[in-house]
């Protein structure tokens, strides 16, 4: 009689998995891509290589390179957040609701709370082992129930926003300030995760949950943080928004689901978890926003976004995805 044997990573592997060829290839992916649309707009439109429009689309992109920054995390690691965008909106009411009594305290109050709604889906994810797909889910139709509750259904406006005008400033007269805020938050948390063994035990989990586990990796923890730190980004994004809209509103940042998931896969994060990198997902965070400026440009109306989104999603995904890993596809 023979015996089935089936094999699984070893710890090592989990946790120090040389990068493949086509994981090599896909690193290069979003640079390469964004390179391509910078050229083909500036055929179709000489003017776009000018300073205020580059200006303006890096100013577009990021609320977006936030939202997709933070919600890589939990990619990574094997799980997915689609409740990044309900998050955003309903923070965006709530920080408009605070300003009058908190002040210059409501940023602060606003991103705190966020992190901890994201830190209790993923509690409910990890403690109740509910795949992150159904919870954040869920999340998502919650929050829009809220933001529509709290805000009775409309636009909350903003009467003085001396407290968050700061982001729509310029530094040198140039650089938007809310760009400055986009790269050092997405480099401050590449720098703490490469400078602690998060990095390989985000990957790891991503990897192999189950040989992460065997390492002694807090896998739990670890997913729980990355929940956290999604929901942290989702109202640091929210407050970027209210910055420039002067108001909150309970669907602000529902548009922003699909491009910052396009975002993420574009980048080459691996939808399976275990690769990729937040530089990466603030590339494709330009490239999406590149994409969406430039559809006008090549004369194609905006009622296609939505369907180049989709369209980018299933390429990206089907060009980053660990096959190895997905023995059925379901």
């Amino acid at each position: 009689m023979s015996t089935s044997v089936h094999a699984t990573p070893t710890t090592d592997e989990a946790v120090h998995r040389r990068p493949s060829a086509g994981d090599r290839l896909t690193s290069f992916m979003p640079v390469i891509a964004l390179v391509a649309i910078i050229a083909a707009l500036t055929v179709a439109d000489p003017d776009f290589l000018t300073r205020s429009s580059l200006t303006a689309a890096i100013n577009t992109a990021a609320p977006l390179a936030v939202l997709a920054g933070g919600a890589t995390l939990v990619v990574l690691c094997g799980g997915i957040d689609l409740s990044i965008a309900a998050m955003a909106s309903l923070s965006t009411v709530f920080l408009a609701l605070w300003l009058p009594d908190l002040g210059g305290l409501t940023t602060f109050a606003v991103i705190a709370v966020a992190a901890l709604i994201g830190a209790v889906q993923g509690a409910a994810h990890v403690y109740l082992r509910i795949p992150s797909f159904i919870v954040t889910l869920g999340g998502m139709s919650i929050f829009a129930s809220v933001a529509l509750v709290v805000s009775d259904a409309g636009t909350v406006p903003v009467v003085d926003d001396s407290p968050i005008r700061w982001l729509n400033l310029y530094i040198g007269g140039y650089i938007p300030t809310s760009v400055v805020v986009a790269v050092a938050v997405i480099g401050a948390l590449a720098l703490v995760i490469k400078a602690t063994p998060l990095d390989s035990w985000i990957k790891a989990t991503g990897y192999s949950e189950a040989a992460a586990r065997l390492a002694g990796i807090p896998v739990d923890r670890v997913k729980i943080g990355a929940f956290c730190v999604s929901g942290a980004c989702a109202g640091l994004a929210a407050v970027m928004l209210v910055s420039r809209n002067y108001s909150g509103s309970p669907t602000m940042a529902d548009n922003l689901l699909l491009p910052a998931v396009a975002a993420i896969v574009v980048g080459g994060t691996a939808i399976t978890g275990g690769h990729g990198s937040l530089w990466r997902s603030l590339a494709g965070a330009l490239v999406v926003t590149l994409l969406r400026v430039g559809l006008p440009i090549v004369g194609v109306p905006s009622a296609y976004e939505q369907i180049l989104y989709g369209a980018i999603i299933v390429v990206a995904v089907a060009l980053t995805l660990d096959r190895s890993k997905v023995l059925i596809i379901k």
